[in-house]
């Protein structure tokens, strides 16, 4: 299982969203700090779930975070995220 499927898998455990898009920009990142031969070091992710309404940016970033904070502590550099609640402009 590739990492960006990892962390499509435990996203869509943690919240059941509505939508969820994670793409790997490692390719973007070649020369940079924290790249890595092969990739799977930057994401970025799209996701809207009713889990994140009433909660600010930071709280809705804290709780992606925290889903994924064993592949935060491990391979994963850098990680962009964009969360909402449904009904919310992407």
């Amino acid at each position: 299982m590739t990492a960006r499927d990892h962390i499509a898998k435990k996203l869509a455990e943690a919240f059941t969203p509505e939508k969820l898009d994670v793409i790997d920009e490692s390719h973007l990142h070649e020369g940079h700090a924290g790249h890595r031969p092969g990739g799977e070091t930057h994401f970025r992710v799209v996701i809207v779930a009713t889990a994140f309404e009433g909660k600010s940016r930071v709280e809705r970033h804290r709780m992606v975070n925290a889903a994924l904070a064993q592949e935060l502590a491990g391979g994963i550099h850098a990680l962009a995220v964009k969360a909402q609640a449904p009904g919310e402009a992407i």
